[in-house]
């Protein structure tokens, strides 16, 4: 059971996706708005390497977003964390999108010291040219600098490692 692995660190409430969100453009308007921003932002984190998250951002799109960690000592792996998001209600995998989404309406809210990785499902992330999958990172300090990076889908997590949850709000919520 993976519930016992992990634990809510922080819900971050609600994000909405902005009534000028153009998911083809989303993250080199991101970029352009916020590298500024970043202590150090990958190059790679580009509408061409993320096209086609799991579940494709629209305006006026609402989400309940929660920021989870292990409450164990050893490390985790990828098929552990993707087994609790989908025993998670409503949840949504919105990959790099959704992390720009975050850092755009809740980076003061974020949990530091942690590296907070936005999941998707392998067919949906970048694929680097010796073939490691990519899924991004929003890193934030406890200095207040922030980071927008990329890991291997399979590597081992820790404790630093914390991910986010996106989950669908009703239209009424």
């Amino acid at each position: 059971m993976t519930k016992a692995k992990f634990v809510i660190l922080k819900d971050l409430g609600h994000i909405e996706v902005p009534a000028d969100y153009n998911h083809t453009t989303a993250l080199a308007s991101f970029k352009a708005a916020n590298r500024k921003e970043f202590l150090y932002y990958a190059d790679k984190i580009t509408d061409s390497n993320f096209p086609r998250p799991s579940k494709i951002l629209k305006p006026g799109d609402r989400l309940r977003v929660f920021v989870f960690g292990q409450d164990v000592a050893r490390r985790t792996t990828t098929i552990e964390r993707m087994d609790f998001l989908r025993e998670q209600r409503r949840n949504v995998l919105v990959g790099a999108q959704g992390a720009a989404l975050v850092f755009e309406q809740k980076r003061i809210d974020l949990p530091k010291d942690k590296w907070h990785t936005s999941f998707d499902e392998a067919d949906r992330l970048y694929c680097d040219a010796r073939g490691v999958l990519e899924v991004s990172i929003l890193d934030a300090s406890w200095r207040g600098s922030f980071g927008f990076r990329l890991a291997s889908l399979h590597q081992y997590w820790y404790r630093i490692d914390a991910f986010l949850c996106f989950c669908e709000l009703p239209s009424d919520a």
